[in-house]
């Protein structure tokens, strides 16, 4: 392996990860000069030259203008010489968009990787590092020899539990969707797990119908990979208390949470806190507006650097 750090660039919403994954050391800060024309247009160039080096270029695909600024961005390091491209997408969207249930739904979870996989190959390879994806599968939608690397937040998880729980606590599943994830992390932390169970009534409206633990007087903590609108979190944490939980926080490793989403699972008075990481800029922003402590978001950047360090 090269003494030569690894080259780190971010899109524009992704530069506070980049600072932080660059102030661990052995990595070093690559500049982007980025300007917007009035017509919407965006201008790019690599300041930095990368002919010859490992770049690390981190960029979430929160919208779809992100998106292609990512993809833009790549297909330069590649163009200009880059050794090896390793694209970090801490959120990966459309996730929940990973199979068709209707017939002529578009897979878009299955687009956009391919999309990605498009990028011009750097002469030692790219490879995506993922993180908590929402359906596993999705990892193998990359295509044209790209290496997909799923990196668990199981850790920072664990470390949020335990500073809302100590070791007194019910972990809880929002969704019987995550019941095999949840009940290994609660083995992992030597605490009782709970889940909900749900009944559809529609096609957006679904009723919890039972809890499958005691929960009386206890502590749940409920953790679910996302958190976007609350509507399923709010579900579930009704449900607990109607079962007598006396307090409930909630985990989550993407803290999406769009316009008002977060004011609305404050306002139901259930929750005491709620913890995400910084996977995604919004949850970031929201916190750092947010006096009352009621949000805090924890830094993937210490696991990312990590993985970096283990994946050289």
């Amino acid at each position: 392996m090269s003494s030569t750090p690894m080259l780190v660039f971010s899109t524009e919403k992704y530069r506070y990860m980049a600072e932080a994954l660059c102030a661990h050391g052995g990595f070093e800060a690559g500049q982007i000069l980025t300007r917007h024309f009035p017509d919407g247009e965006r201008y790019l160039r690599l300041e930095t030259p990368v002919d010859g080096r490992d770049v690390v270029l981190i960029g979430g695909t929160v919208s779809d203008a992100d998106t292609l600024e990512l993809y833009d961005l790549a297909t330069g390091t590649a163009r200009y010489g880059a050794r090896r491209l390793t694209m970090i997408i801490p959120y990966f969207g459309y996730s929940t968009m990973e199979r068709a249930v209707q017939t002529g739904e578009v897979i878009t979870a299955k687009t956009r990787a391919r999309l990605l996989s498009s990028i011009s190959t750097a002469s030692a390879g790219n490879r995506v590092i993922l993180l908590d994806l929402h359906v596993e599968g999705i990892a193998q939608y990359f295509e044209d020899g790209v290496r997909t690397i799923h990196v668990r937040a199981t850790p920072l998880v664990m470390q949020a539990a335990r500073a809302l729980g100590g070791t007194d606590f019910v972990l809880g599943s929002a969704d019987t969707g995550r019941a095999k994830w949840v009940e290994a992390l609660a083995n992992d932390l030597g605490v009782p797990v709970s889940f909900v169970f749900k009944k559809r009534l529609s096609g957006d409206e679904t009723k919890v119908t039972a809890v499958s633990a005691y929960c009386d007087g206890a502590h749940v903590i409920l953790y679910d990979d996302m958190i976007r609108t609350g509507g399923s979190l709010i579900g579930a944490a009704r449900a607990y208390v109607e079962a007598g939980a006396r307090r409930v926080d909630a985990i989550a490793t993407h803290g999406v949470l769009p316009e008002g989403a977060l004011e609305r699972l404050r306002d139901t008075g259930i929750f005491q806190h709620i913890i995400t990481t910084d996977s995604h800029p919004r949850a970031r922003a929201l916190a750092a507006a947010d006096d009352t402590g009621f949000l805090k978001v924890i830094s993937v950047a210490d696991l990312l650097a990590d993985d970096l360090r283990s994946h050289p």
